[in-house]
């Protein structure tokens, strides 16, 4: 199943690449969404490129009810992005794979995700392949799980529209943390 979502950031792209591999971000926004964290790894390349990996564990509450007995109670999550170093003529695009595993259901999720200037800030758009292995409900827990990943990002952009008012106009684009709260 394709998913495509696009979030919109009233800030600029490098703002929202740092934003998003920011560790404290990261926990930040895992709080809010109600995910508890296992495992947090950002890894930044001298030349601007970025890797997050995050391990969280979130309520089985997002999938329906009646495949619920399949998925159990909690899900685990394992979310990689890797965004590439910024390229000059580009106008601030930057650009990045994503891979999603939901290992209670199990489902994978793998594509890209683009960030590009706007008139206001930035708009980041996450387009990708859902697929779960299992044979008989495959079809229902992919769908089920694009819904719950489509809703966890536009929280999670939420989450950040909180950070980046926490932070402050002057400090947008010098990657300092936000209040934790």
């Amino acid at each position: 199943m394709r998913i495509s979502v696009d979030l919109h950031f009233p800030v600029a792209t490098d703002a929202v690449v740092r934003l998003v591999n920011d560790e404290d971000f990261i926990r930040y926004r895992a709080q809010r969404t109600g995910s508890r964290i296992l495992q947090v790894d950002v890894t930044s390349g001298v030349d601007g490129s970025f890797t997050s990996a995050v391990r969280r564990t979130i309520s089985s509450d997002l999938i329906p009810p009646h495949l619920r007995p399949v998925v159990g109670n909690e899900l685990e999550i394992r979310q990689t992005e890797a965004w590439a170093e910024p390229h000059e003529g580009t106008q601030g695009d930057r650009y990045g794979t994503v891979a999603v595993d939901i290992t209670g259901a199990p489902v994978r999720m793998t594509g890209s995700v683009v960030l590009t200037p706007a008139h206001d800030g930035s708009v980041m758009t996450y387009s990708g392949e859902i697929k779960s292995s299992l044979p008989l409900f495959g079809a229902a827990v992919e769908k089920a799980a694009a819904e719950a990943i489509e809703r966890a990002l536009v929280d999670e952009a939420r989450c950040a529209a909180s950070w980046i008012a926490a932070e402050g106009p002057s400090s947008h684009g010098d990657g300092q943390s936000a209040p934790r709260t």
